[in-house]
């Protein structure tokens, strides 16, 4: 128990900006089998941005308490996986060559690719989210959240990291952990939705099923396998998916 309280604490670090006990230890181990945690992490970062739409719609309309909601998320994780689609885009979007698109991404600085795919981005995720009854967003944004963070830990168990420097951030979770690893994050990314329209599950997973298998070849293709900015690229076009279907179900 104690182990796998240090994983959780280990992925609540690396993963969110929620402080953790200073006397954690840090190890490239203990971030790859964090892995089996990154949706139940979804569950917290969804969980507290339904608790700021909850508290703010009792005031506001929806519209501002799902834009306050979302800045409430992009905030508690840093804009980690933000940061990441929007490196993916300048990257993937400017480069022609395997290396051009590595010196892209490394480059700290956000371009036109990068700008446009943001804007898009939330600016889907925002009216779709603003689309849903309202009763029903607190619960698609815990349950969004956490399917669409099983996406990546489903890339790193079927793909290769490309990148081969040894001083990248992401390098320790480039590797497959344990089946046990994957198994469990499939139930915690599954578990909210079971609480949604059984229609929603029939649809989104396929679709994200889908999209993950297209990304996987795309990138596979381009620089041979993934990297940390594609992970966090897929966590978001996921996380969009996942509320279009939603809210095609409702409709």
């Amino acid at each position: 128990m104690k182990k796998q309280i240090q994983l959780f604490l280990t992925a609540l670090m690396f993963y969110t900006r929620i402080p953790v006990p200073s006397g954690l230890q840090y190890s490239p181990e203990r971030l790859n089998r964090s892995t089996r945690y990154l949706p139940l992490i979804g569950w917290i970062v969804g969980g507290i941005g339904a608790a700021v739409f909850y508290g703010l719609v009792q005031i506001f309309p929806v519209q501002i308490s799902v834009f306050l909601s979302m800045l409430a998320t992009i905030l508690l994780t840093g804009a980690f996986h933000e940061d990441g689609f929007a490196d993916f885009c300048d990257g993937f979007g400017g480069g022609y060559t395997r290396e051009k698109i590595f010196t892209i991404m490394k480059d700290s600085r956000i371009g036109t690719y990068g700008s446009v795919g943001l804007i898009g981005m939330l600016g889907t995720k925002f009216l779709a989210l603003q689309s849903i009854p309202a009763y029903l967003i607190p619960l698609a944004l815990i349950a969004g959240h956490a399917f669409s963070r099983l996406m990546p830990v489903l890339i790193i168990f079927t793909s290769w990291y490309s990148r081969e420097d040894e001083l990248s951030k992401s390098k320790p979770i480039g590797k497959k952990g344990k089946n046990s690893d994957l198994i469990l994050a499939i139930l915690f990314a599954i578990a909210p939705i079971a609480f949604l329209p059984w229609k929603v599950m029939a649809v989104a997973i396929p679709a994200a099923l889908s999209l993950t298998f297209v990304f996987k070849k795309y990138t596979e293709r381009k620089i041979g396998g993934y990297t940390g900015d594609c992970l966090g690229a897929l966590q978001q076009l996921t996380e969009v998916l996942f509320y279009l279907c939603l809210l095609g179900v409702q409709a």
